[in-house]
């Protein structure tokens, strides 16, 4: 028996039930084999691969995922930036704030309606997306080596099926 602030402590190792098992969401031998450790390594892998690939241009991978969703739609708002980005709105602006510093984005001042300030990518940025572009895909290309050509629709149609169950 232990004290904690002047009161005793009964030791409940030997007075607690056994908890009921929880039975797992599919067979599995250990932790290892279920879906959400894979995935998770596999983005682990992914996310150690880019950002060593993206160093080498002067990037993180929020800071490339921004470039990226900017040349596909120019003009969004930091909020659609952190959205699209995974990150929240704070760590949206430090990266933006990054890449205005580095004069690979242009941000207004002050917004014309509203609050939302659009961003647009400099050529500078055009320039530096496309370089990091080839060394991002070259890693997707050896990840998705591994997945024989005529399932890859279907791993990806999986994975937003896995997205979707779980409302997001």
């Amino acid at each position: 028996m232990g004290t904690i602030g002047g009161r005793a402590l009964a030791c409940q190792n030997a007075d607690m039930e056994t908890p009921t098992p929880v039975p797992p969401p599919h067979a599995a031998k250990d932790v290892t084999e279920h879906v959400g450790y894979r995935l998770k390594r596999a983005s682990a892998a992914l996310r150690t691969a880019m950002d060593r690939a993206l160093r080498e241009h002067g990037l993180t991978v929020p800071q490339y995922s921004c470039l990226e969703l900017l040349d596909e739609q120019p003009g969004l708002s930091n909020a659609d930036l952190a959205r699209g980005t995974f990150v929240t709105r704070q760590s949206a602006n430090v990266v933006l704030r990054g890449l205005k510093d580095a004069e690979l984005i242009t941000r207004p001042q002050s917004a014309e309606h509203g609050r939302a300030l659009p961003v647009h990518l400099t050529a500078a940025g055009r320039e530096r997306l496309h370089a990091a572009r080839r060394a991002v895909y070259a890693i997707e290309v050896r990840m998705i080596s591994g997945v024989p050509a005529d399932r890859l629709a279907a791993l990806l149609s999986d994975l937003d099926a896995m997205t979707e169950a779980l409302g997001d």
